[in-house]
């Protein structure tokens, strides 16, 4: 497993600013990790979350930690298709395009 990639510079001037909320969301995406589900496939449910929620910036940071992890490109790439026919193509597209910001830059 790679080095996971550095977040963006919007988000380290705003931890700067707010170190007790960097603790306390470092400390609930922990927490979230508790359970039966191995890492690979908890990214992958991170990314569908993303997905369905329209946060591109989400949708980055998933598809670069899952890059770091070793997870396939088509892998998430079919977490993307498999919302289609809940979230509709206009939002599908923009959603494979956040992924591929990140696969294809």
């Amino acid at each position: 497993m790679s080095q996971l990639p550095p977040p963006p510079s919007a988000y380290n001037q705003f931890v700067d600013r707010y170190p007790d909320l960097e603790r306390a969301w470092e400390s609930m995406a922990k927490a979230g990790t508790d359970g039966p589900l191995d890492a690979r496939t908890q990214r992958l449910i991170k990314l569908a979350i993303a997905v369905g929620a329209m946060r591109e910036g989400a949708v980055h940071a998933s598809a670069r930690k899952g890059v770091a992890m070793g997870i396939e490109a088509s892998e998430m790439e079919q977490v993307v298709a498999l919302a289609a026919s809940t979230l509709g193509m206009p939002s599908t597209v923009a959603a494979f395009s956040w992924v591929q910001d990140v696969l294809k830059p």
